[in-house]
């Protein structure tokens, strides 16, 4: 976390950390090297299994801007350990990050995992470039394949990346999630039900004490 915390605790972000008291902790995560933050096997896992993430971007007038980007899992696709990719589909046509990466390229990443309350933060830089430029690259990117019209392709190359604490992120769990996780109460009450269906049986045949 050394990158992010590099870019992240401005000055008037250190100063605050004094102020409340987490200084020492921050001074920490600045002492070793300034190497980009590498994607290793935890957030590649956590990354890949994702069906979408939300996208800050910054406008010319220096407003943020947060985009939600969905998809299939493994849609948002892990190049290297430096590089994260995903084809752009059509949406609204307002085009507003599109617009704000070519005048900052700056870009910050939330990844979510409600149900596991859990989040990783990623800062980068991202580029964009059209499908008919690098064949090869959307071919790659479109699979698995997201609803809609491929319009361009977003490469970012990251810089730093942070694991957040669980605290204070509501569970909330997809269909698909609630699917996995009632599995075993369905198998259980099958089970439960072939049982009884069993003993009904022997108690209503003939003979049965």
């Amino acid at each position: 976390m050394t990158r992010f915390a590099r870019i992240a605790y401005t000055e008037s972000v250190r100063a605050t950390q004094r102020e409340n008291g987490s200084a020492l902790a921050a001074q920490r995560q600045l002492a070793e090297g300034d190497r980009p933050d590498p994607l290793g096997p935890n957030e590649a896992g956590f990354i890949a299994s994702r069906d979408g993430f939300y996208m800050a971007s910054v406008g010319d007038t220096g407003w943020p801007y947060i985009q939600y980007r969905g998809g299939p899992r493994g849609f948002l696709h892990i190049l290297d350990a430096h590089t994260l990719a995903f084809a752009d589909v059509r949406g609204n046509r307002q085009y507003i990050s599109a617009g704000n990466l070519r005048q900052n390229d700056r870009v910050a990443l939330f990844f979510m995992d409600y149900a596991r309350q859990t989040r990783l933060k990623l800062l980068g830089h991202a580029t964009e470039s059209r499908p008919e430029e690098n064949p090869e690259l959307t071919e790659r990117l479109t699979e698995p394949r997201t609803d809609g019209r491929v319009e361009r392709l977003f490469t970012i190359r990251v810089e730093g990346l942070n694991w957040n604490c669980p605290q204070h992120i509501t569970p909330r769990f997809s269909e698909e999630e609630l699917q996995e996780a009632l599995q075993p109460v369905r198998e259980r009450m099958a089970a439960l039900e072939a049982e009884n269906k069993e003993l009904r049986a022997r108690l209503g045949a003939p003979g049965t004490p």
